[in-house]
């Protein structure tokens, strides 16, 4: 009896091993996610700060952003203002949604009175409205005044989830300001700023594109997930000690019962 005992015990031993090691491992890793929602709800809160502080800026003129991105290569959310006029025919189209509705941001390259080009995200139209000869009343001519937010490039896609964008189709499905400012017919030797413009709520002559579609307002969930992480961390953890003292109290439980066996033997009962 006893040997057939030991047998088993000995076969269970490295299955435990395992099941322990394999556990310490994951109970790591959800420490680990646990420590980068923290980190990443410190970098939130600083952003969400940041915009909050930025947006409430008086707007100021193009060349002191150009300056200050050229020093800190940050001026987003930065209120600006520029003037110059459209160039219509050089529509870039952003799948985007607003309110619910599939369509796209129209990124206009206004030109500049130095000639230079910069990309203003007019706002949204509709999906069916992508098509500028739908909207005639959008292409107006003439110097305008824009109003809006400074928005840093892309250095490349967000994420690899996100389709290619399709130049020839002129959709993009990120903001590649180098694509859309190749694709967009701009004049010969035109300079390009380097960062966008989303403009303002002021409504453009129709209805469109509708301005003001920068997202300010950012979700931030990150310390429900630190504290979902933390918890299966800590519900593994007792796990892992139940299987540590489950062993010693078995062994105990046996000899327990040898002990008790054995003195039922010398007292014959």
């Amino acid at each position: 009896m006893s040997t057939t005992s030991d047998s088993v015990a000995g076969l269970s031993r490295p299955k435990t091993a395992l099941l322990l090691g394999l556990g310490l491992v994951l109970f790591f890793i959800l420490l680990g996610l646990g420590t980068w929602q923290v980190q990443r709800l410190y970098w939130k809160e600083g952003l969400i700060q940041t915009i909050d502080q930025r947006t409430h800026f008086a707007p100021v003129p193009l060349a002191e952003v150009e300056k200050r991105f050229t020093s800190t290569g940050d001026v987003d959310y930065t209120p600006v203002t520029v003037s110059g006029t459209f160039l219509h025919h050089g529509e870039r189209h952003f799948f985007a949604t607003w309110e619910g509705q599939s369509g796209f941001d129209v990124f206009t390259p206004l030109r500049l009175e130095d000639g230079r080009v910069v990309l203003i995200n007019r706002g949204f139209v509709p999906y069916d409205l992508k098509d500028a000869a739908k909207r005639p009343q959008s292409q107006g001519a003439g110097q305008v005044t824009v109003t809006g937010l400074a928005r840093n490039p892309l250095p490349a896609k967000p994420s690899i989830m996100l389709p290619d964008n399709d130049p020839q189709k002129n959709i993009f499905y990120w903001k590649d300001r180098d694509a859309m400012a190749a694709s967009a017919g701009l004049p010969a030797g035109a300079g390009l700023v380097p960062f966008f413009i989303d403009a303002d709520a002021t409504p453009n002559p129709g209805g469109l594109p509708v301005g003001g579609v920068t997202i300010i307002d950012l979700p931030n969930s990150h310390l429900q997930y630190a504290v979902t992480w933390y918890g299966l961390a800590a519900a593994l953890a007792g796990v892992l000690i139940f299987m540590l003292r489950r062993p010693a109290k078995d062994a105990s439980a046996r000899k327990s019962e040898s002990i008790r066996k054995a003195r039922c033997v010398d007292k014959k009962c």
